[in-house]
């Protein structure tokens, strides 16, 4: 019996029953497209939950903890294997104010190299880096908390901030101890090149103030000369390493550890994501598995129904030689025909629900939320990869062959003799 016969053994049988073979591709598109959507909120989730961790942090960057920053011989680093650059940011311990013509406010001074803050990309909204001892980048808010001391004073009314632009502008920088009323009266001039980029978040202010690090030979004579306490240090920072690379992060990660430092990096939390949201989508398609064996039943019906009705057919096909593999397939054919076409069906349906809950929840959630913006909320409900359409269809046409075994294993077993003997 040749295959084209063979398609046409089943074609018959589906086009003779077409409301039951209906149903029955219809229950199958339900359990697979019920898998489908549900794991996809996981993998929604999931995409979701990295994008957050990774928007504006750099996926190479690995912190350095230690007792103390000088114990880190950051030199050395610069020279590891896999690493691009190593940025030493120190920040200032005491009390500081600066002050723009007749604008003061509290910032704090971040003494960082701006050679490796260029390799990792330090984000400028506007002007340059430094070039000098003088020269400073101020974050994006330093002018909304530089206040006019004339309204600065005054409790009735609102305290008028610097509206100007910053760029070239100079201002003087006074430091000061915490204990004492008064801060130290020498002065450092510092001009304004270049503004931060604005943080990613809405909530995030950016006050500080960028210089390089040779202004530690202005800042901490003044410092010495009003401290005597040789235990009392003006500066305090951290050390962040960048690998060249997301692939070399957990590579020089652990060579850090090896060598005795306390690191963190987003790499370790992402893996520890990825495991959780592993299992979590492991869950959400063994839950789906769940309503695909529940629409196999209905495939073994059908399926058993057929091999009844067609009890006489296949008795005159054993009775023309046909083997017992022969008809076992025919009906598996058929089986597999009606899980291929429910799992075609499913994908589509599924891509639809996918498309339509991203772009209704939002809307629905942030009315429920009372949010004024609807565009605040970066949530993605639900993505579906293709390996999850490969492994939903996997599940969905083995599960209908499955279905269909057992019945056709019944057709190889029916005797020719009563076969025949059946009325049509």
């Amino acid at each position: 019996m040749q295959f084209k016969d063979q398609l046409n053994f089943v074609g018959q049988h589906i086009k003779k029953n077409k409301l039951r073979v209906f149903m029955t591709i219809l229950a199958a598109t339900m359990g697979t497209a019920f898998l489908i959507v549900l794991a996809s909120v996981g993998f929604g989730v999931h995409d979701t939950m990295r994008n957050e961790i990774l928007d504006n942090r750099l996926v190479n960057q690995i912190e350095i903890y230690g007792d103390g920053t000088e114990e880190i011989n950051v030199e050395a680093l610069k020279k590891r294997e896999h690493v691009k650059a190593v940025v030493y940011r120190q920040s200032v311990g005491v009390r500081q104010e600066s002050k723009l013509d007749d604008f003061s406010g509290s910032h704090e001074l971040i003494i960082t190299d701006f050679s490796e803050e260029e390799k990792v990309g330090f984000a400028l909204q506007e002007g340059r880096l430094p070039q000098n001892e003088h020269e400073v980048v101020v974050g994006s808010h330093f002018a909304d908390n530089l206040y006019e001391q004339s309204t600065k004073e005054t409790d009735d009314e609102e305290p008028n901030t610097y509206k100007g632009s910053l760029i070239g502008k100079q201002f003087t920088y006074k430091m000061g101890l915490y204990d004492e009323p008064e801060l130290f009266p020498e002065e450092t001039p510092l001009t304004i090149v270049g503004i931060a980029k604005e943080p990613a978040k809405d909530w995030e202010i950016d006050l500080k103030i960028y210089a390089d690090a040779v202004i530690i030979n202005t800042l901490e004579p003044i410092f010495r000369t009003h401290v005597e306490d040789e235990y009392s240090g003006l500066f305090y920072g951290n050390v962040t390493v960048y690998a060249d690379n997301l692939e070399n992060v957990t590579r020089v990660s652990q060579t850090l550890k090896d060598d005795g430092y306390a690191v963190y990096s987003i790499a370790d939390q992402l893996e520890q994501i990825d495991v959780f949201f592993l299992a979590f989508k492991a869950g959400l398609v063994f839950v789906g598995t769940i309503a695909i064996l529940i629409a196999s039943i209905g495939i073994f019906n059908t399926m058993t129904m057929a091999v009844t009705e067609r009890t006489r057919e296949i008795g005159v096909m054993k009775a023309l030689g046909a083997s017992p593999k022969l008809i076992q397939r025919l009906f598996l054919m058929e089986s597999a025909w009606i899980g291929i076409v429910g799992t075609i069906i499913a994908v589509a349906i599924s891509y639809g629900v996918s498309f339509i809950a991203n772009m209704l929840l939002p809307i629905i959630v942030t009315a429920a939320l009372g949010e004024e913006e609807i565009g605040e909320l970066n949530v993605t409900f639900s993505i579906i990869p293709w390996q999850l359409v490969l492994i939903a269809s996997a599940i969905s046409i083995t599960v209908a062959m499955l279905s269909g075994w057992r019945p056709a294993r019944k057709a190889t077993k029916i005797d020719v003799i009563q076969a025949l003997r059946q009325e049509l």
